[in-house]
């Protein structure tokens, strides 16, 4: 995986992240939450890409914590 600072909506994005291992998901987390932040600064709306990347990241951060 890359060390992008952001992960825009045209980047490759897995599809299971239940496949991830934890330090690659908290990367993948915190470059979408650069775009996301990005994207309200300079758009004034999320993308809906992004939107969704960002609520299936927190599904899966949760899923986790149950585990």
């Amino acid at each position: 995986m890359s060390e992008k600072l952001h992960l825009t909506p045209e980047d490759e994005f897995p599809e299971d992240l239940s496949t991830v291992p934890d330090r690659e998901l908290q990367v993948l987390d915190s470059q979408v939450q650069r775009q996301l932040d990005y994207e309200y600064v300079a758009e004034g709306e999320p993308n809906p890409e992004t939107e969704f990347r960002h609520h299936d990241l927190d599904e899966e951060f949760e899923d986790r914590d149950s585990r």
